[in-house]
């Protein structure tokens, strides 16, 4: 009987060794180039005023299935969103209505877990190898604000940003070899956001398909051990 336990025991060692030698945990800072996407009728006239500069940094972890591929995943904050502008209609007292013009300025911060296949490629130079990136994000919302202005839970606008965001994500980078255990990577990554973040909009404009969706290009660089 204590034999068994002892086998088990080097058994359940040995794996975690192994699963342990294939994982390669590090740190990403990823200042981000976001913007917004608009689903709407042209009656809104929905733009992107300017692109926003917004910070990413996290903790990733790439698991090596095969000495090419591996599933990459780990736990990232990133702030998204940009100005948008819109057109909507008010009506005066005598009942003229006029198309009036507004600016919003729109900030999210989430939380996000990546979910992504890495192929790397040989070594195209002394310890350097190439790697292409493809899958997709979970994110929930940390925080939002409006014209600088934090959106609190409040009766109004407990709604005003949806909790959850979901992303696809395609990238490409290349990392050195720097000792036995550290690499330093650096890369370009497209964040696709393809859920709606923001309800308030569908109200305002009465436009129960009207949806607003986040889109990025990060430049990602960190270190692995």
């Amino acid at each position: 009987m204590q034999f068994k336990k002892l086998a088990f025991l080097l058994l359940f060692l040995g794996f975690s060794s192994t699963a342990m030698a294939q994982m390669e945990i590090g740190i990403q800072f990823s200042p981000t180039i976001a913007g917004n996407r608009f689903i709407a009728e042209d009656r809104h006239g929905f733009e992107k005023n300017s692109n926003a500069l917004r910070v990413g940094v996290g903790v990733i972890g790439d698991y090596f299935f095969s000495n090419n591929y591996a599933f990459s995943s780990g736990l990232m904050y990133r702030s998204k969103g940009s100005k948008v502008s819109y057109t909507y209609m008010v009506e005066s007292g005598d009942g003229i209505v006029t198309p009036t013009k507004e600016t919003d300025e729109l900030t999210v911060q989430y939380l996000e877990i990546p979910l992504t296949l890495k192929l790397f490629t040989n070594e195209i130079a002394p310890d350097v190898v190439l790697y292409f990136q493809v899958g997709g994000a979970l994110g929930t919302k940390v925080s939002g604000q409006v014209d600088q202005k934090k959106v609190i839970n409040s009766e109004k606008t407990a709604k005003r940003f949806n909790v959850f965001e979901t992303s696809a994500v395609l990238g490409t980078g290349a990392e050195m070899q720097l000792g036995q255990s550290t690499k330093l990577f650096g890369g370009v990554t497209y964040l696709r956001g393809l859920s709606n973040i923001d309800n308030y909009y569908k109200k305002q404009l009465n436009d129960k398909n009207l949806a607003i969706k986040n889109n990025g290009v990060s430049i990602d660089v960190g270190v692995k051990f």
